[in-house]
């Protein structure tokens, strides 16, 4: 049931791909296609119908990839046969928007309540004496680095958001705020930028 659902950024709502409906429903993606483009009209009263355009290897001509939010694929898997996989499917991905619904909220509560700590740091190293030349972009790079694992330009690219600090995970927003509380507390001891380095790479 992974992977049903996707999101990208804060601000978008979360959405379904038509190439997952036809795979989890056992339909051809050409029906499914068909069915989008028949009930355009309809499944747009639901809000701008999305897509994107994807060359595939060895095929000349991109393919369409249509994005549907919770109420368009809610109205799209009704033109389905009910057959047991159908049914499954709706149950399954009825769970998997309400989850990914969930941590849309949660995560844009942590990345508000982050922000106050990010003036923190920010402050804390306006006020640094061992301040090397950009240090805002290298800490917040390092930050990210092992918080998630990725650059800040791997994320945006990955997880197709334009702010790096809007593509964690909840798990990686924790334990992005708990290295940027250890920052906070090194640049207070005006430690050097090696030392701060050295803290956080263990940390």
């Amino acid at each position: 049931m992974n992977n049903l659902v996707f999101m990208h950024g804060l601000n978008e709502e979360p959405y379904t791909t038509d190439k997952i409906i036809a795979e989890c429903s056992n339909n051809q993606s050409k029906v499914v296609k068909n069915l989008i483009r028949n009930h355009k009209n309809d499944l747009e009263e639901f809000g701008i119908l999305h897509f994107e355009n994807a060359k595939l290897p060895g095929r000349g001509r991109p393919q369409k990839t249509y994005h549907l939010n919770e109420q368009q694929a809610t109205l799209l898997i009704t033109y389905l046969d009910n057959t047991p996989q159908v049914n499954q499917f709706k149950k399954n991905l009825v769970r998997e928007f309400y989850r990914m619904k969930k941590e849309l909220t949660q995560r844009q509560i942590n990345r508000a309540i982050g922000k106050p700590q990010r003036k923190s740091l920010t402050d804390a190293i306006k006020e640094w004496p061992q301040a090397p030349k950009h240090i805002y972009i290298n800490m917040t790079q390092l930050l990210l680095k092992r918080a998630t694992g990725l650059t800040a330009q791997q994320i945006k690219k990955s997880r197709n958001v334009k702010t790096a600090l809007d593509g964690l995970t909840i798990k990686e927003q924790e334990r992005y705020s708990q290295l940027e509380n250890i920052a906070i507390g090194l640049v207070g001891l005006n430690k050097t930028w090696n030392e701060v380095k050295g803290v956080l790479l263990l940390a």
